[in-house]
Order: C-alpha cells, then structure tokens, then sequence
C-alpha cells in the first residue's frame, strides 16, 4: 500500500490503546506463530503491532508484507540497513498511535501471555513502566553469566530498582518513552532513564522460554562489554539531568480585556 494512502487511512481510524513493538531481524521463522499468539492474548484489548524488520535477508519482510494485507492491526516497517534494536523500538514508537507501549523481542522466547498482565498493572496509573522479570532463564550459559554480571553492576551502579532491566517484554507510556533521551542501546536502560525523568517503575515476573528457530544476534562482546561502556554513558545523563523539575508556582491568565465600545446597532442616526 501507498504510504501516502496508508496514512490517509490511519488518520481516520480511531487510535488504539496499546501498540506492540518488535524489532526483528531475520526471524521468519518466529514471527509468525508470535504474531499469533499476539492476536490471541490480546483479543480484547484494542491494539496494533508494529514489527520493524531490521533489514533481514531471510524473507521475514516478505512473510509480513502478505501478513499486514490480511491483518490490518499488522503495521510492518523496515530498515534498508541494519539500525540495531534500539533503533528498531525507537522508530517503531514514533509510528505508535497508541497511548501505551508494549515491546517484545522477534525471537519468540518472550511470551505473550504475559501482555495482558503487564498491561493491567501498568493501567493502574501508579507507574510509567512496567518491566518483565524473566525469574527461570532458558538462554545458553553467555547469555545468563554476561547478563548476571551486567545485571549486578547496572544495579549497583544505578539503582534502578530493576532485577531484570534486559527483559524485552515491558509497558511503557508512550509520551514518557518518546521523552527519553535516544542512543543505541537505550532499549537496556530503559527503567533508569525512566526514573531519572521522575517516572515510577515496577517488575513482574514472567516466562520465558527457549528460542524456537535462528540463532542469536548478540554474544559475550555485544552484549556485556557494550553494556558496560554504556552504563558509564547512562550515569553521565543522569548526573546531568535536572528532571523533573518542580513547579512551585505559576500564573495563569485572566480573562480577555472586553473593549469599551458602543455597537453599531445602538448608535442613533445623526438628524
């Protein structure tokens, strides 16, 4: 479809309460029973999915475009060059229309039966954010020893209140999300930029489960060493921020000055 026409059309249709963010890249063979159960978890809640397909080579942009023309609620973008995830979420957020966030990962492991929980919780409206806590990992043993030790490090460092700040799965408001100060890699620390901005966050746990097919993009090098170089640059933003700011007082305007003047339909005509 015409991205002209589509947004034509988008703009008439009432906006939905919860968009579902998924970078993916070369997951055709996950998205499509992911997307499923997207659908079914989500059946009575009002939403739209936005995958970005971050430049895959294995047909997953081909799989979504025969997909979106029989899902409308099914809104694909793709990058022509490979972006990272956090551009994927980034960029996917700005097209969201709806008041919430709900992201996951492409690669199936994140459940989404746990959408409807997270989604409730966050709808309280005590909180900006509301993380998925994976409490029974089903990775390899790099993925959980790299994640244990930045985990630690993260919590130490920046007191986040946050067991499990690399889980995909979370809720987020949208408006807070797109005020968040954007770098690659962002998507890691989403609960300290939240809460450095004055946002409450709050941990569920979830499931997990193993990855069904492809392998994983990320290893001991782009995952916890990087992490590390970015918690340093996470700290510097917050030591720098002066958010939120308190308002003590304000002024608000009074109401418009009424001019002194007769109307034209009092004035007597002249003799």
């Amino acid at each position: 479809m015409h991205s002209s026409l589509q947004s034509s059309l988008l703009s008439s249709v009432p906006p939905p309460l919860l968009s579902i963010l998924i970078p993916a890249k070369d997951e055709a063979g996950n998205l499509p029973g992911l997307l499923d159960e997207i659908s079914l978890a989500l059946a009575d809640v009002d939403h739209e999915v936005i995958v970005v397909d971050d430049a895959s080579t294995d047909g997953s942009w081909e799989m979504l475009r025969q997909r979106a023309e029989k899902d409308a609620r099914l809104r694909p973008l793709r990058h022509a060059r490979s972006a990272g995830q956090s551009t994927s979420v980034w960029q996917a957020a700005w097209a969201a229309r709806g008041t919430w966030l709900g992201t996951l990962d492409g690669d199936g492991q994140n459940d989404p039966a746990d959408l409807p929980r997270l989604f409730e919780r966050a709808q309280r409206g005590d909180v900006t954010l509301v993380a998925g806590h994976r409490t029974n990992r089903r990775d390899d043993w790099i993925k959980r020893v790299s994640s244990r030790v930045a985990n630690r490090v993260r919590s130490a460092l920046l007191n986040d209140a946050t067991p499990d700040t690399g889980c995909g799965l979370k809720v987020v408001r949208r408006d807070a999300f797109l005020s968040l100060p954007y770098f690659d890699h962002m998507h890691r620390f989403l609960p300290a930029l939240v809460r450095a901005q004055g946002g409450e966050c709050v941990s569920v746990p979830v499931n997990h489960r193993p990855r069904g097919a492809g392998k994983s993009h990320y290893g001991l090098n782009n995952r916890l060493w990087v992490g590390l170089v970015d918690m340093v640059g996470v700290i510097w933003l917050r030591r720098r921020s002066r958010l939120p700011a308190v308002i003590a007082d304000s002024i608000q305007p009074g109401p418009a000055p009424v001019e002194n003047r007769t109307e034209s339909n009092d004035v007597e005509p002249a003799p």
